[in-house]
């Protein structure tokens, strides 16, 4: 019998989110996986508990970890700890460690919506009518308000951030497996984010989406590039997701999805010679 590596995969299968399944998303891509590796699916809660008797944990779609910070800070210590093989890897730099990697890209001149957490420093924001105010531990848009400048002054900082309202012309989003580009969609009505077509990158589209991938350093794992096209025409990092990116496979071809599945599998070979990893 030829040996297949164990990996213990992170899900969260009753998961409610707006405009997609996240369990289809898992189902699919566990059972493809399941002809190199050997799969069990855990809750996040429970991922702690047994993680130990799998060669890697793979973490997907777990949802929201605000919903379970504490038990969320507890698997990251005691990975590390124990020297847990976790894919992405922890040392990820953007949503894996919070939002203060807008603040940072922010502040080295990255195309990026302008980010701030600092009433001192409104007056690097553009003047225009609205604001967008989240907080720092915020995700799927929870906790996401509005706000008319003339109330800016008012807003309890330290804990939230605040942007521009960008009027913009779509959404995209760009896929990667370790730095290799896989697909891209894009949203082209603004008022419904999670309506997704295939989108055809250009050369600029994709330099633009490796600079994020190249900051962030990650050796492997599944990174998601989310960006806006201004009125303008450039395009402006809105999240760089290298925690647990829902990958809107059903929207792309079968062929495509062939493709990822094969580089997902190559990644995990990969990640699993390389030795720990955390």
């Amino acid at each position: 019998m030829t040996f297949r590596p164990s990996l213990l995969f992170v899900t969260d299968l009753a998961y409610q989110a707006r405009g997609r399944r996240y369990c289809d998303e898992d189902i699919f891509l566990s059972s493809r996986l399941r002809a190199d590796f050997g799969i069990a699916s855990c809750h996040p809660l429970d991922a702690e508990a047994v993680m130990d008797r799998f060669d890697a944990v793979v973490v997907r779609n777990s949802g929201p970890v605000l919903h379970y910070q504490k038990e969320y800070d507890a698997f990251r210590d005691q990975a590390v700890a124990r020297g847990t093989r976790v894919y992405n890897p922890l040392t990820g730099r953007a949503d894996m460690a919070g939002k203060q990697y807008l603040l940072d890209l922010t502040g080295a001149g990255y195309p990026v919506i302008p980010t701030i957490d600092r009433h001192v420093d409104l007056d690097r924001l553009p003047a225009v009518d609205d604001y967008v105010v989240k907080p720092k531990a915020g995700a799927d848009s929870i906790g996401l308000a509005f706000v008319p400048r003339e109330q800016l002054g008012g807003l309890d900082y330290g804990d939230i951030l605040v942007q521009p309202r960008i009027d913009f012309r779509y959404e995209v989003s760009f896929y990667y497996v370790d730095d290799t580009f896989q697909y891209a969609l894009h949203a082209p009505d603004p008022d419904r984010r999670w309506v997704l077509e295939p989108y055809t990158p250009t050369e600029a589209d994709l330099s633009f989406a490796r600079r994020f991938i190249d900051w962030n350093t990650l050796d492997h794992g599944i990174q998601r590039v989310d960006a806006c096209r201004t009125q303008e025409g450039d395009l402006l990092l809105v999240e760089l997701e290298d925690l647990n990116p829902y990958l809107s496979l059903d929207h792309v071809s079968d062929e495509t999805r062939d493709t990822f599945v094969t580089s997902m599998t190559a990644s995990l070979h990969q990640f699993l010679a390389a030795g720990t990893d955390v």
